[in-house]
């Protein structure tokens, strides 16, 4: 029987740009000899509900979709919440597409179609806040919408100078949490302006803000949590803590996780994958290691 691949994609997504590439893209992914099932989306979660239908009915070998990190949220969220391991390929066609650049898919969308004809998969990890599902970050706090309003030409130019810079012209108007941590058998309160669990080497567009190293398959994403400044003194050190990278500091929490729980006093609005991800007061976080195979050039880490 012949397998069949499931192509979804967002074709308003990044100014419509795969519009003018879609014929090419879908004759590229014919190449692989299998049955091709396209469909483009609507609204905000058709790519969940047709990549869970085709999932729980086991209507699919692989599973191809198009659009920016949202999108991918979305497919990926969907096979996790119905425990489906099927492949995924990735043709970022996005604004920012951080995870596709942790995978190593070009930018280009026709060769991102290719190396779905010639890639290898890579079982990555897949994190957890209580019962919702994110591909490489979840945040909240002081910059979770300054990473995706700053212009891409000024991220090019300033890099993680841009992000912290645009975060800080937003200060006058910054809430502080009041939160009680726990992971690895540590336990400590404290206040603070912003908080990230990744992993992916980029988040909003801005590469290395996340540490060295980043393994995509190791069972840990990398949890930074920003203290709120009490003084000036505090705030000059914490921004040059941020563009040093220091980020086990005074003034940064850093850790990797493999479970922790945040509780706030107050509910705190979330993002997953740069998309609103909810309000909550308790985030029970767990990385689900190796959760998903992706269609990329390398292969597991072992």
């Amino acid at each position: 029987m012949k397998k069949r691949m499931l192509f979804v994609y967002n074709p308003n997504a990044g100014k419509a740009r795969i519009k003018s590439k879609l014929s090419n893209i879908l004759e590229t992914l014919l190449k692989t000899d299998h049955e091709l099932i396209v469909y483009p989306t609507n609204k905000k979660g058709d790519a969940a509900e047709i990549a869970r239908r085709y999932a729980l009915a086991g209507d699919c070998d692989t599973i191809v979709c198009s659009g920016g990190d949202g999108t991918l949220n979305e497919v990926v969220g969907a096979l996790m919440s119905c425990d489906k391991k099927i492949p995924v390929g990735y043709i970022p066609s996005g604004t920012t597409n951080d995870f596709g650049h942790s995978l190593m898919i070009p930018k280009d969308m026709e060769k991102a179609a290719e190396l779905i004809v010639e890639g290898n998969t890579l079982l990555c990890d897949v994190g957890c806040i209580n019962d919702s599902f994110f591909t490489y970050t979840a945040a909240f706090g002081i910059f979770t919408d300054v990473s995706y309003d700053t212009p891409q030409n000024v991220k090019n130019v300033l890099g993680r100078t841009a992000y912290i810079l645009s975060g800080i012209t937003k200060l006058h108007t910054v809430k502080s949490y009041h939160m009680r941590i726990e992971h690895d058998g540590e336990v400590f309160e404290d206040d603070f302006i912003y908080g990230m669990i990744a992993n992916s080497d980029s988040v909003g567009g801005f590469k290395g803000i996340t540490g060295k190293d980043v393994l995509l398959d190791d069972g840990y994403f990398e949890m930074i949590l920003v203290k709120t400044p009490k003084k000036i003194l505090d705030l000059s050190n914490t921004i040059n803590d941020l563009l040093h990278n220091e980020l086990g500091s005074d003034h940064i929490h850093y850790a990797r996780v493999n479970k922790a729980t945040i509780i706030a006093e107050d509910e705190i609005p979330w993002t997953f994958d740069g998309e609103f991800g909810g309000n909550m007061k308790e985030a029970q976080i767990e990385i689900k290691k190796r959760a998903i195979p992706y269609i990329t050039n390398t292969d597991n880490h072992e």
